[in-house]
């Protein structure tokens, strides 16, 4: 027997059965004992068990006979080439293998192709966090290669480490935000899908026009950057309701309303005055007398802080006289009584209103004592004359869709 000796050990092996020393594949075959070919096979299967070990292959020699009529037999991986003792083995009929290939890189990389899953930017994906450092997480979604959350992206909150976010072992959705062509390695993000979920909440807190709290972070010449559910807003000063300083509520709470939210644009305004207005309309009425405080005065009327909202007393709401500059009648920081004229709970605004509790026309010009003095009485009578219009209006629109109706139900006379 002489299978096809792939190296050296092979070749020792099967040299105990040499008769000569011609070459290995045309010789014949010395007769041996059935303890030399004991020793042989046991070699031989020490030497090829190290090779084939990925497969499990074996090379067995099967059927042994007494030397004189000893014949070699076929097993499932390995071919011999059967002949009595004495004659010569035939050429190239010798072992075709001894293990199965292994697969090679080029293998792998193929049946990585095969079925490997399309990953694009912008696309949300499910991972296993498995490893953790300084830099990031490493995430594995199924790719070729890890993907890589950095502690920048891992929330929309400030976080020293990315640690604090997530943990390995973790399973959890992730946005795909970058591509690495040359190594094949994704870059995820949490921060980016939670900005978007903030911005389908603050559009239904506007929708819903809810009072909501934000967080002042700094200041600047046109008034407060505020956080509102983790995004950055803007509050006007014209939309200030505050005797406070603006640099002194830097790091404090304030009540805001939403009143323009445009994500395409990243732009998020509020106000705090309508926040306010809204918690003081709801205590304020139509008619009702309060005390208030004049804050500025301007050529078109003056601002009067009513318990914490700037209401305007128009400069024609002032008196029924013609009035040409409002400071020959009011003065900054005076304590005046004026009446709720009216609301408007969508601009945050109350208009306000002296004329109407004047007792004679003039009297705020002539003596504004006696017109707050009579301010009560004068806004009950308003408020009784608002009441008997406001009845008069609807017994009219009663009126007028009784008639409606009953023009309606008349029988149409027909014409010859």
């Amino acid at each position: 027997l002489l299978p096809n000796c792939q190296n050296q050990t092979h070749r020792a092996v099967f040299g105990w059965f040499r008769r000569d020393n011609t070459h290995p594949y045309t010789h014949a075959l010395t007769p041996v004992t059935m303890a030399t070919l004991a020793r042989a096979t046991a070699s031989l299967h020490r030497a090829t068990s190290t090779e084939a070990s990925s497969s499990n292959s074996r090379i067995r020699v099967l059927g042994a006979k007494p030397a004189s009529k000893a014949t070699f037999g076929v097993c499932t991986n390995v071919k011999f080439a059967t002949r009595k003792a004495g004659a010569a083995v035939r050429p190239n009929m010798a072992v075709a293998a001894v293990a199965e290939a292994k697969p090679s890189y080029e293998d792998f990389n193929i049946m990585l192709d095969k079925y490997d899953f399309a990953f694009a930017v912008g696309d949300k994906v499910v991972g296993n966090v498995f490893n953790i450092d300084q830099r990031g997480a490493y995430v594995d979604i199924g790719a070729k290669a890890a993907a890589f959350l950095p502690t920048a992206e891992a929330s929309l909150a400030p976080v020293a480490k990315v640690a604090d976010v997530v943990e390995i072992g973790q399973a959890r959705e992730f946005l795909i935000i970058a591509s690495n062509d040359a190594e094949g390695s994704l870059t995820l993000s949490l921060k980016r899908m939670q900005i978007e979920i903030a911005w389908k909440r603050v559009n239904q807190l506007q929708a819903e026009d809810v009072t909501i709290y934000g967080t002042v972070v700094s200041t600047n010449r046109g008034g407060l950057l505020v956080e509102v559910e983790g995004l950055r807003g803007f509050v006007p000063s014209s939309q200030l309701n505050t005797p406070t300083p603006k640099e002194e509520l830097v790091g404090q709470s304030i009540a805001l309303k939403l009143i323009e939210v445009d994500e395409e644009r990243q732009r998020l305004v509020l106000s705090n005055k309508r926040a306010t207005a809204d918690k003081k309309l709801d205590s304020f009425q139509v008619g009702d007398v309060v005390v208030g405080t004049v804050q500025a005065l301007k050529p078109y009327g003056a601002f009067v802080d009513i318990g914490g909202m700037n209401g305007l007393l128009h400069i024609s709401q002032i008196s029924h006289e013609r009035i040409l500059y409002v400071e020959n009648v009011l003065t900054v920081g005076e304590e005046i009584k004026v009446m709720i004229l009216s609301q408007d709970r969508e601009r945050g605004r109350v208009s306000l209103s002296t004329r109407k509790l004047e007792p004679t026309p003039g009297d705020m010009l002539r003596d504004p004592k006696l017109v707050f003095d009579k301010a009560d009485e004068m806004a009950a009578t308003f408020r009784e004359r608002v009441a008997a219009a406001e009845m008069a209006a609807r017994a009219e629109e009663a009126a007028l869709t009784a008639e409606g109706s009953a023009m309606d139900e008349a029988p149409v006379e027909e014409t010859a």
